[in-house]
Parts: structure tokens; C-alpha cells; sequence
């Protein structure tokens, strides 16, 4: 991952852990031992131990995505299992299993193979739910937290156009619908891998119904700059989109990714996430 990659993605506020894992014995009385931080990432997530002696994972998580982590376990994703969930002071906490693996320190050809076979097995898992509202990707009104768009409006003449552009695909719709388990977040930091393979896909936290090719367009958006081995076999799966489809992801993305580092970065992350926005977007 490049420094700016793994500084710039949207994140939650860091997890003190030690405070929720009192709070945890107080609420359902498992008390866990503390291991200490896990690595990556800018949101508080902590090793934890079982009293039988089971290694975990301590998180805070925005929503309820037990299930959908199931579903793409059961299609062959390898994903953790929530084994405890809690609210805690207003937030909710997830233990889930702790999978062998670290986080990629390159990423090669062989993971971005990887990732596309993942990707493959995320479609139509939803099929059989209940059609539920197509998702917003807030290209036209703020999200919640994060696709603001006055930072942008106001942080300098280049952002305040790139949000003109944002905002004139929007006005053709701005929403993703289809049937497929759409990870949300799908980037090299939140794979683990062992020996080259691919061990878990991690942080599922925002994981919705829609279509998987949003996943395609956030790994291509986030190695944009990178080698043209890596670049090119997500290319030739996205050559299945249509245009308007992908413009409305590309969009989202270059919305969510300049907003938060401004609001949360400084100006060289700002200026990476505007270059790599301009690359995709009509003029």
C-alpha cells in the first residue's frame, strides 16, 4: 500500500480498547484479556484472548453485518465469524475470530488475481433477500459522516470543480442497485494474507446489497498510479460496466476519498486523491 492509501481511507475514531473490555464483562460477563493493538489501519482494533484461551479480535463496528459475513463465508470468502457483539457506551463493539494472515506489505499481480476471484464469488449472493431501497451513494447530499461535500466546496478552486463534476454525474442518478454481497470497502489493507495467499477479507463493517462491480471500481480507483500489470486485469473486468454505472462509482469514490483527507489529512494526501478523482471522471 502507498503511505497515502493507507492513510486516506475513511475510518472510525480509535477504539480504547481496555475501557470496552471492562465494560464487556460488565454487560455480559466474559471477561477478555487484552493482547495488545492490531496492526494497520487508522480505527482501533485489538487482540484479545478468551478465557479458554481463543485468540480474537476486539473492533467497533457501524452495523449489523454478522450475516452478510456468513454469506460470503458460506460462498467461499474467507471471513471471521462474530462471536460476540455489544453495545458499549452508545457504540457497538464485534469480537470476531482472528484469522491467520497479516495485511499485504506489497501488492503484486498474484493478490489483485486474488481479490478479482473474491470479487467473482460476491455476485448474486442476495438474490433471495427482500428487495431493500437502492443504496445511496450521496454524490447529491451529504452521507453520514463522510461524503461531505462542502469540504470541497470550500477547500480550494480545484476541489470546488471536481465537485461540479461529481455533482453533474449525480444528476443522472445516484444510487447502485443489483442482487450481489457488495463489500463496501474492497482494497488491499483489508486482506490478510499467508505465504502469498489470501487468508481473510477484513472490515465489513459497511458491507450492503448492489452490485460488485463498486468493489472493482474501489480497487481500481485506489491502485490508480500504480504498475499497468496490476491495473489492467481490473480493467478488462470493468470494460463490463456501463459507462454511467461507472461514473456514478468513480464518483463516489472521489467524493468519499477527497473528503475525508481533507477533513482529516494534509495537502499531499488531498493532492494524490484529487489526481487520481480527475483521472476517472468525465470533464
Amino acid at each position: 500500500m502507498t503511505e497515502a492509501v493507507d492513510r486516506a481511507w475513511p475510518r472510525t475514531a480509535r477504539l480504547d480498547a481496555l475501557p470496552v473490555i471492562d465494560r464487556i464483562a460488565e454487560i455480559t460477563g466474559v471477561r477478555l484479556e487484552l493482547e495488545g493493538p492490531a496492526p494497520g489501519g487508522e480505527v482501533g482494533a485489538a487482540y484479545v484472548r478468551w478465557p479458554d484461551g481463543r485468540r480474537s479480535v476486539l473492533t467497533e463496528g457501524r452495523s449489523r453485518s454478522g450475516r452478510l459475513v456468513d454469506r460470503a463465508r458460506q460462498a467461499g470468502v474467507p471471513t471471521a465469524r462474530h462471536e460476540l457483539a455489544a453495545h458499549v457506551d452508545g457504540a457497538r463493539v464485534i469480537v470476531q475470530q482472528r484469522l491467520p494472515g497479516a495485511p499485504p506489505e506489497t501488492v503484486d499481480a498474484h493478490l489483485v488475481r486474488q481479490m478479482l476471484a473474491l470479487n467473482d464469488r460476491l455476485a448474486g449472493l442476495l438474490a433471495d433477500d427482500p428487495a431493500p431501497k437502492p443504496a445511496d451513494l450521496y454524490l447529491t447530499s451529504d452521507g453520514p459522516g463522510f461524503c461531505l461535500h462542502a469540504p470541497l466546496a470550500e477547500y480550494s478552486p480545484r476541489s470546488a470543480a471536481l465537485l461540479e463534476r461529481v455533482h453533474a454525474v449525480g444528476a443522472s442518478g445516484s444510487a447502485m442497485i443489483g442482487d450481489d454481497l457488495v463489500h463496501m470497502d474492497f482494497h488491499p489493507g483489508n486482506v490478510l494474507v499467508d505465504g502469498g495467499r489470501v487468508t481473510g477479507l477484513i472490515d465489513w463493517d459497511g458491507a450492503i446489497r448492489g452490485d460488485r462491480y463498486f468493489d472493482l471500481v474501489t480497487l481500481r480507483f485506489m491502485l490508480t498510479g500504480r504498475d499497468e500489470s496490476l491495473l489492467a486485469p481490473i480493467d478488462r473486468r470493468l470494460a463490463a460496466l456501463t459507462p454511467r454505472s461507472r461514473d456514478t462509482y468513480w464518483a463516489h469514490m472521489s467524493l468519499r476519498l477527497v473528503d475525508w483527507s481533507i477533513r482529516h489529512h494534509d495537502a499531499t494526501a488531498v493532492d494524490h486523491w484529487l489526481t487520481v478523482a480527475e483521472s476517472g471522471l468525465p470533464a
